[in-house]
């Protein structure tokens, strides 16, 4: 597969070289749904093991999710990168059994730095966090550039 000709196809092999070693989202039961140049969807159902003392799901486990929808979509360039910056603003109670999604889009891109924002939705679409991540690059790559003619 040309991974450099396809936007998509590139996203795709990046998303599939990060994932055999992502045993937090593994374990949390977490799919990857879908991922694109500078967005990734993902998504996870809150288990009995996720939920607080107020019978809800507890914020690092949806921390994790949103966290997990950056990883992916900040990853989809073939550049390595990393969180520098995350917060997010939780505005309702996800709860036993919910199944949760997690939207990443990119919003800003520039030099080594960039900005992506992450709705985090139960199922039936109410929104329940916004998270904003700010990413670093490494200067790595997933894999190799092909050697361009001049």
């Amino acid at each position: 597969m040309k991974k450099s000709g396809d936007p998509l196809a590139l996203a795709r092999a990046c998303a599939d070289a990060m994932w055999p070693d992502d045993r937090a989202a593994q374990s949390l039961g977490i799919t990857l749904d879908e991922v694109g140049p500078g967005h990734a969807t993902v998504s996870m159902r809150v288990r009995d093991e996720m939920v607080n003392g107020h019978g809800t799901c507890h914020g690092g486990f949806i921390f994790a999710l949103a966290d997990t929808a950056f990883a992916y979509a900040c990853n989809s360039t073939n550049e390595r990168a990393v969180a520098q910056h995350c917060a997010i603003t939780f505005l309702r109670p996800a709860n036993l059994g919910h199944m949760l999604v997690a939207i990443a889009q990119e919003r800003s891109r520039a030099g080594r730095s960039g900005i992506y924002d992450i709705t985090v939705r139960s199922g039936d679409g109410t929104t329940v966090a916004e998270f904003r991540g700010n990413s670093r690059m490494l200067g790595e790559k997933f894999f190799a550039e092909p050697a361009r003619e001049e």
